[in-house]
C-alpha cells in the first residue's frame, strides 16, 4: 500500500465521520442555545428541560438523516474494497 493511498483513505474517512456526525451535533447546538436562551429569560433552572428537548430532537434528526448516512458510509465501504486490488498489488 502506498502512503499516497492510506493517506488519503484516511482523510476521506475522518472526513466522512464528520459529514455523517454533523447533522446531530449541530441540531444539538441549536436546541443547547435556544434551551439556555429559554432558561436565562425564565430563569427556570431546570436539568431536564435542558435534557429531554435535546434527545428528542435529535433523535429525530437521527432517524430522518439515516438513510443518508448509511448511503453514505456504503459508497464509502464500496471505494474502500475496489481499492483493495491496487492495496494487494503494491
Amino acid at each position: 500500500m502506498s502512503g499516497a493511498l492510506a493517506i488519503d483513505l484516511v482523510r476521506h474517512a475522518v472526513m466522512l465521520s464528520l459529514q455523517v456526525a454533523s447533522p446531530m451535533l449541530i441540531t444539538a447546538l441549536v436546541v443547547g442555545l435556544l434551551v439556555s436562551l429559554f432558561q436565562a429569560i425564565t430563569q427556570l433552572q431546570e436539568q431536564t428541560l435542558t435534557f429531554i428537548p435535546k434527545l428528542l430532537v435529535i433523535a429525530t434528526v437521527f432517524v430522518l438523516a439515516l438513510p443518508w448516512a448509511l448511503n453514505q458510509l456504503v459508497e464509502y465501504l464500496a471505494t474502500v474494497i475496489r481499492s483493495l486490488p491496487t492495496v494487494a498489488g503494491s
